[in-house]
């Protein structure tokens, strides 16, 4: 029967993978280079693709196909070890399904090497250990996340901080935003699930003292309230000029006062 379905130009498609992360069913895979429809069961014809194309590339045509297929779709998400949302319905997120940049991948943290004496030899060991950090990026089924103590930092504050990584990084999971130009609404959504999903076992906050930066703060606590989990949970706030002013305890879900 003819229905409505994606259409991939291939002369036109960059291989940027926008499509494939925007693709909930993950009826989109890159091969050879170019995004191309795995299988017609797995897409429902809605076009969410359409408009992360940015060489437009994707257009919708109605053929002869075989019908949208929703427990096919469970099955290859299954296949692929993605994990579904189960706040407020909604399906897996587009970071479950990313190009191979943002794949989700656990990073082994080498020991900090002797430091030669003198300040020109002087060097600094990465203390990070997962990939991606961004937070909108970061999978849901990302299996770092299990148990893990957690950075969510401003995105600002690797910037503003020196010691970042032997300060605050060290033995933690990494998670950045900005409460500022970021949808705070759905990070609250993602914080929560991850919270309630992987017996989260502390979180650290780690924002800079504008007054914006207070809204990541706020995020966190809602979604620690959110989650239902007990979780240990500290603010630390950075200066602008780059030094680590206080740590305190906070209360999930209350305003509370902030480190001054």
């Amino acid at each position: 029967m003819n229905r409505k379905i994606i259409r991939i130009d291939e002369t036109r498609c960059n291989g940027c993978g926008r499509c494939v992360q925007a693709c909930a069913e993950g009826a989109i895979a890159l091969m050879d280079g170019k995004a191309r429809l795995v299988s017609d069961s797995y897409c429902d014809g809605l076009g969410a693709c359409i408009g992360d194309c940015p060489a437009g590339a994707i257009t919708i045509e109605e053929r002869e196909a075989a019908d949208f297929d929703p427990e096919a779709v469970e099955r290859r998400l299954a296949s692929r070890g993605g994990t579904p949302f189960t706040r407020h319905g909604h399906g897996p997120t587009p970071a479950d399904f990313a190009c191979p940049g943002s794949a989700a991948r656990s990073i082994s943290v080498q020991p900090a090497p002797p430091r030669p004496p003198g300040p020109a030899g002087e060097t600094i060991a990465s203390r990070l250990g997962n990939w991606p950090v961004q937070l909108h990026l970061v999978p849901l089924s990302a299996p770092y996340l299990r148990e893990a103590r957690l950075l969510i930092s401003a995105d600002c504050v690797p910037f503003a901080l020196p010691g970042f990584h032997s300060q605050l990084l060290e033995g933690r999971v990494l998670l950045v935003g900005c409460p500022k130009l970021d949808d705070t609404d759905a990070y609250l959504d993602k914080l929560a699930a991850i919270f309630e999903t992987h017996a989260i076992r502390s979180v650290d906050v780690a924002y800079m003292e504008v007054p914006c930066c207070h809204g990541l703060v706020q995020v966190v606590r809602e979604a620690v309230a959110a989650s239902g989990r007990d979780i240990p949970l500290s603010l630390i706030q950075v200066s602008i000029q780059g030094v680590l002013r206080e740590r305190a305890q906070a209360t999930p879900g209350s305003p509370g006062p902030l480190p001054v």
